[in-house]
């Protein structure tokens, strides 16, 4: 029998202690807390932007345009004026958005899609794994890109491109931990009391096959928020004068050399979340399912 790692959560513990562990071990891991830390100043800062800052992130004054940091501007005003750090934190609400919607659905198609073909295997699985090789014909940025460019530019459209281009991750991430959870005995004896294939897969399947999920969605909503900021850098996404930070970078870009700050904090602000984002993650995977460590 293979040895379990002694970081990972064994799936016989019971729930609440099980809970308990991975809270433990996750306060442990440095990664994850740090990580943790900035991503809940990150949405704490977008949830109750409107109490930290008083200006308005459209409201425009060109007699005050282009001004580095200072006491009334702490991180500057852009070529229209508008308070940086203002349009910095409500941009945190869509970059979020952004990260938890596409990567919703990312995992409620792809994670089906994986479910159905881990679990039936045969005819189901070939076909739904040879639509996944065709999506994975293309990076993912690329086909992101391509379903833009097809449905328009807009942030609704990003969302749903991104969370296409995600289907194909968590399909095969899921599809992997279904072969080898339907070969277990618990999963053999529920089909041998005659339980449905639903009750299987609700009650058996999917709460023992999640971890890898969890890991998976948490480093996804980074690699979202980054292909958001880039596609609206492209200009196919947000549109002006929506406060989005690669919307924000792209507008401002003519003015880097007179006026840095107004490239430069939006592009810290895209680095700090999808850093954070990654170290939550890479906690999350040291956490629940070390062997993630060799899957790229």
């Amino acid at each position: 029998m293979a040895e379990i790692p002694e970081n990972s959560v064994s799936q016989t513990l019971n729930p609440r202690h099980a809970r308990t562990r991975i809270l433990k071990l996750l306060l442990r891991n440095r990664k994850a807390s740090v990580g943790a830390v900035i991503l809940l100043i990150l949405a704490l800062s977008a949830v109750f932007a409107p109490y930290i800052t008083s200006y308005s992130p459209s409201s425009q004054n060109m007699r005050n345009r282009l001004q580095p940091p200072s006491y009334g501007n702490l991180l500057g005003t852009d070529q229209f004026g508008r308070d940086s750090f203002t349009r910095i934190i409500y941009g945190g609400r869509l970059s979020l958005r952004v990260g938890f919607t596409a990567v919703g659905i990312a995992l409620l198609i792809g994670g089906s899609m994986g479910l159905a073909a881990g679990y039936y295997g045969g005819i189901i699985d070939n076909v739904i794994m040879r639509i996944v090789d065709v999506m994975l014909a293309l990076p993912g940025f690329l086909l992101a890109l391509a379903i833009v460019a097809a449905l328009g530019p807009g942030l609704e459209n990003v969302i749903m491109a991104i969370g296409i281009a995600y289907i194909p991750q968590f399909a095969r991430v899921m599809r992997s931990s279904v072969l080898t959870i339907r070969e277990l005995d618990y999963v053999a004896s529920a089909q041998a009391v005659g339980a449905s294939d639903w009750r299987i897969l609700l009650f058996h399947v999917v709460p023992n096959s999640i971890n890898p999920i969890i890991v998976l969605s948490t480093l996804a909503m980074a690699g979202a928020i980054l292909s958001a900021a880039g596609l609206s850098f492209l200009g196919m996404g947000a549109q002006p004068p929506t406060p989005e930070w690669g919307s924000m970078i792209a507008t401002s870009r003519p003015f880097i050399r007179v006026a840095h700050h107004v490239v430069t904090f939006p592009g810290i602000a895209i680095f700090v979340t999808v850093l954070s984002l990654n170290m939550v993650g890479d906690g999350l995977r040291d956490v629940l399912d070390p062997r993630m460590k060799n899957i790229s």
